[in-house]
This record gives structure tokens, sequence and C-alpha cells, in this order.
């Protein structure tokens, strides 16, 4: 591949060596690329029996001894390794992509040219970032994208709420980890559909309507519906514990619905739609959306009973002395699942099967193929339900549940601990996000100066608060349970939300203080990076930040691969600290213009990159604080 072809707008690069066209490489979009396809070029032409393809991939990040790696072990050749060392080190020439070539052990170690490493990594930033906002008024940049998932098409549910019940700790993991896995897929190249599969169908809808026919007020429905519905089914059951005919009452209200009733469906769907419009609300705090809003009220019955029959002519299934329908799935260690009540009636599983063909069916009357891939982000208590569920659809014979396609996904979590207000236990999430703006208020408060120059203090409290409620709930591996900690969750010290948001607070007021103080200003991006002196970032620290932010297109593909959200925040953690420690020695107020520009340019490389990040994690970045 001609350099001027992989480096297309990045023209101070163009006289770079040509490089090699590899499969999975992308020089355009990844730094770190073009120096790999540059190193198995090189080990290609020493060691001819290694492939350029298996070259490639054998070069990984390190943290120690080098910049790059290269375990000879993994290349299976009958020579040893420090044979193999030697020829490679024998035909080793520095150029514009390897500095420096040790060997140790079984490693190949590399260092990179630092004015290389430099220029094209902030080139690469610079030659990707949009600095126009699109229509939705979001500034995107597409640094750390890749098209790895073109052409493919998916579907990720989460959050999933139940009408009239709690919106609790479990719903929010699910909601913050499903949104960011949309998000990253996407910048991995799918298209994906985000899919909220709400408990909006069965049998409480019946004491719901009771409850609403004794207490019900249109006032508080309207004001806020999920807890106004809460509230009074919490009531309708304390009271079906004295006055059983309430349950009856209840259940003849179901049947009228299940039988299309205009009047049953009519209040039930108001129940629904308002309960959705609320969600949209709390969701719009988190900044999350969805693409559909599906629910257990829309799995057809004809989709349901195409499922049941299949299961009762299935010789997996048997009937037990009640009538009820039962698949053994003891052999895959996921016990016995009931999927047919004895009255004939659905379960909650067979309304999943009936849905999971449903969204196949409607993906390839829209798509022309069925989705490449579907994620249930459920809690890790639902592990033997979604197994289940994964398991029958196989045994059912439908090809879009061949495990060998992996089409199918759990993405599970662990538990939220001690999730409650200060003042006591909370049963909605709206009630912890309303006090999460309180306090973060309040700690924005203590420095008055500060406080008084924010232009928009109630939204910078609730997105400040928001981001505290992500991140600490994303820091940690997603199957870990993890304490909720009011304190250390709003501080502004330490690794927190607050204090990667005052990060990237930090790293965009550097260029109006430095075009206040000294007139110096940079043009916005894309910018003509041969006006800049970049090979004055020699200091170790602007090395340092330089290869960190050279990795950011390789950490997306590591979380992508492990579907591990800190993955993206420990990055996240590492950057702030890199950039922290630079503001020490890279000083930008008061140097040599050309200096100074050249450090402007690396810190808004910094503070695209993190932008990127944050935005990936569902966060919005604040520009002021």
């Amino acid at each position: 591949m001609p350099a001027a072809e992989a480096f297309a707008g990045v023209p101070l690069l163009s006289q770079l060596p040509e490089l090699p066209h590899i499969e999975g490489a992308d020089p355009k979009r990844n730094p770190l690329d073009a120096f790999r396809v540059a190193i198995a070029e090189q080990i290609n032409k020493a060691l001819p029996e290694v492939k350029l393809q298996a070259a490639f991939e054998a070069v990984q990040t390190t943290a120690k001894d080098g910049d790059l790696v290269v375990a000879l072990p993994r290349f299976k050749l009958k020579a040893k390794p420090d044979e193999l060392a030697k020829k490679v080190l024998e035909q080793f020439k520095p150029n514009a992509y390897m500095e420096s070539l040790a060997h140790k052990g079984v490693f190949l170690n590399y260092m990179l040219p630092t004015t290389t490493l430099t220029q094209l990594t902030l080139a690469t930033i610079d030659a990707l970032s949009r600095s126009a906002p699109d229509a939705n008024g979001i500034r995107k940049m597409s640094y750390g994208t890749n098209k790895s998932g073109e052409g493919k098409r998916m579907i990720v549910e989460f959050s999933s709420p139940n009408i009239a019940k709690p919106f609790h700790a479990g719903h929010l993991r699910s909601t913050i980890i499903g949104a960011f896995l949309a998000n990253l897929y996407e910048a991995n190249g799918w298209y994906v559909e985000r899919w909220n599969y709400l408990g909006d169908w069965g049998k409480q809808f019946g004491l719901l309507a009771v409850a609403w026919k004794k207490m019900g007020s249109e006032e508080e429905l309207r004001k806020d519906a999920v807890t106004h519905l809460y509230n009074i089914y919490v009531a309708i059951n304390k009271e079906a514990e004295e006055n059983p005919d309430l349950h009856t009452q209840a259940r003849a209200f179901f049947k009228k619905m299940e039988d299309g009733d205009e009047e049953a469906v009519g209040l039930w769907r108001k129940f629904r739609d308002l309960s959705i419009k609320k969600y949209e609300q709390t969701y719009a705090r988190l900044n999350i959306h969805f693409d559909v809003y599906s629910g257990e009220s829309q799995v057809r019955k004809e989709s349901i009973q195409e499922v049941v029959e299949k299961l009762r002519e299935s010789p997996y299934c048997e009937r037990e002395d009640n009538g009820a329908l039962l698949i053994d799935l003891k052999k895959y260690k996921l016990e016995k699942a009931i999927v047919e009540r004895s009255d004939g009636t659905p379960l909650y599983i067979t309304r999943d099967l009936g849905e999971a063909n449903q969204r196949w069916a409607k993906f390839k009357e829209q798509h022309g193929k069925g989705f490449d891939k579907m994620i249930y982000v459920v809690a890790s208590q639902q592990d033997l339900h979604l197994g289940q569920f994964f398991k029958v659809l196989e045994l059912l014979g439908y090809d879009y549940a061949d495990p060998k396609e992996g089409r199918l996904q759990h993405i599970n979590f662990g538990m939220v601990l001690g999730m409650s207000t200060r003042k006591g236990t909370a049963v909605f999430l709206d009630h912890i996000l309303d006090e999460t703006k309180e306090n973060m208020h309040d700690v924005m408060r203590k420095n008055a100066d500060k406080y008084e120059q924010i232009i928009d203090k109630e939204r910078t409290a609730d997105i400040v608060g928001m981001t505290a409620v992500k991140i600490q709930d994303m820091t940690g591996r997603r199957g870990n349970n993890y304490n909720f900690d009011w304190s250390r969750m709003l501080s502004f010290e330490g690794d927190t939300g607050p204090y990667l948001q005052y990060n990237h607070v930090r790293l965009c007021s550097v260029e109006r203080r430095v075009a206040e103080t000294d007139g110096i200003e940079l043009p916005p991006s894309p910018l003509d990076i041969s006006q800049l002196k970049l090979d004055l970032l020699t200091e170790p620290k602007a090395r340092d930040l330089t290869l960190l932010l050279a990795s950011w297109p390789d950490t997306v593909k590591t979380a992508t691969r492990e579907q591990q959200p800190s993955t993206i925040v420990q990055y996240c953690y590492k950057l702030t600290h890199a950039v922290s420690s630079a503001w020490e020695v890279l000083i930008v107020k008061g140097q040599e213009k050309d200096l100074a520009l050249a450090r402007l340019f690396m810190y808004r490389s910094a503070r695209h990159v993190l932008n990127a990040a944050l935005r990936l994690l569902t966060i919005e970045p604040l520009d002021r604080m």
C-alpha cells in the first residue's frame, strides 16, 4: 500500500516508505497498524517461512522493553528462538517505522521512532476528527472506530423494566452496559438496533386495573405514571391479602385484555404509553435512547402458538401428571424447564421464544436476511433462564440458534449492593438520580468561586452526577458485584466520573486560556499539520502520552472482544493520568510560539480521544464546569 494512499489527508507523512497490504491492518485509522505492518514485513524478509499475515498478527503492544513486541514461539518453527532472533537481528535496518530492535528471551522488542510516532498519531487523530457538530448538535470523531463489522446487523436488548414495578439497580446496570455495548458495536461498523423488551403483559395488569378503579388519579398518572402505578399496585396487593375477591376481579379483567376487549386494552395501552414516556425522560437524563420499545404484549398469539406446537411435537418434551409440558435439559446442565402450564397458557420462556422468532422474521423482511447477532443484557441471576431459552431454540431446530454460529449471546453482570438514597431504601432509579444531582450540587458549591462561573448549574450538576453513577458502575468488570458508594462516587479526586469530566474540561480550557493570555491559537480540526513543528515534542512525557493515544483503536477492539466497559473506563483513567503528569512539564503558557502550538496540538488530540471514549460510555463530555 503506498504511503500516500494510506495516509491520505496527512501530507507531511506522504514520504513514508510504502507498506504492503495485510488483511486486518488499517493504517489509515490505527497508527500502530502502520508500525505493525512494517515490522511484519521485516520479519517476513528475515524469516520467509513466516507469512506476512502471521507476522502482523504476532506484533503486540508491551508495557516494558520496547513499544511493540513479537513472541517468537508463536510462529511454531523448528529453529530455537535464539536462532530465529539472530536471523531477524542480522537483517534489521532502522527506518522511519523502526528505530531499534533488541532480543530478550523469546521476545523481539521494537522501539518506534519518536518523530514518526508523534506525527503519525497526532495527524491521524486530527484528520479523522470533525469539529463541526452533526444534526443532533453532537461533535463526533471517528478515530478509534473500524469497519470490522461492516455489513453485519444486530439487536441489543437491554434495560427491560416491568411496568408497575420498581426500575431497580439491576435495570440500571442493564441499561448502562447495554447502551455501551450498542455504541461499541457501532464503533466497529455494525448496524445496531437498541431494543427495550418491557414487562407489559400478564395477570398483574388485571390487579393494576382493579387498583386504578379504586384509587387511581389521572393527575398523579400524568405527573409520574411509573411511580403512581407502582404505588397503587402495592396498595392493592396489600388489600388483596384481606380480600381474595380482588384477585377474582383481576383475573376477569386480564381475560378481557386477552380477548381484545376495547375498554380493557385501552386502559392497558394508556398505562403502557405513559410509562414509556416517563422511562424516556429517565433514559434521556442518562444520554441513552432506544430504537424499539417491544414487550411481552407485542408477541403475537400466532408466534406463541407456532412455538407451542413445535414443543408439543418435540421428542425432548414430556407431559407431567398435572398436564404441564416440560423439557428436560439436565444433560446440558440446565435442569428441567416448564414450557406450557397445565391449563395451556404460555409462560415467560414461551413468549421469549415467540419474540425471538418475530425478530428474526422482522430482520429478514426489512434487510433481506436475519440478524448476525442478538445480545441480551440481563443480570447473572437469569443465567439459567437464558441458558434454557437458547438451548430450547436450538433443540427446536431454529437455524439462528445454532451455537456454532454464535448469534445469540447473554451478557450478564453482577449485583449492585447497597443502592439506596441516604435517607433509606429507594425503589426507583429517578430517586437515585435526583439525589445524585443534589449531592453533586453540594460538592460543587464547596468551591464558591468556580461554582459562580458555571453557566448552567442545574444541567452541569445533572450531567456530572450521571457520569458519577455510570463510571462507578463500569469501573470494575461487569461480572463482579460492587458497592454503591456515595462519597467515593461523587469525589473529584481519584478515579471517578467527576474526575474524568474535570480533566476533559481542563483540556478544553487550555486552548481558551492560551489564546487569551498569549494570543496563540490553533485553527480548528482538521488542520494542515505541516505548519506545526511536531518534532519539538521530544520529552518522555510527550512520548508516553502519544503512545497511549496511538493505542486507542486497539483499546476499542479489545473492549469489543472482551465485551467489558471497564476496558474503556480504565483507558480513560490511564489517559487522564498521563495528561495530568504531562501538565507539570509540558507547559504551554509563556512558551515560544512553535513549541506552544505543538503542545497545544498534542493536548487537543488528547481531548479528542477522551471525548470519544466518554461518548462511547454514553457520557456527555462537558466543555466547561
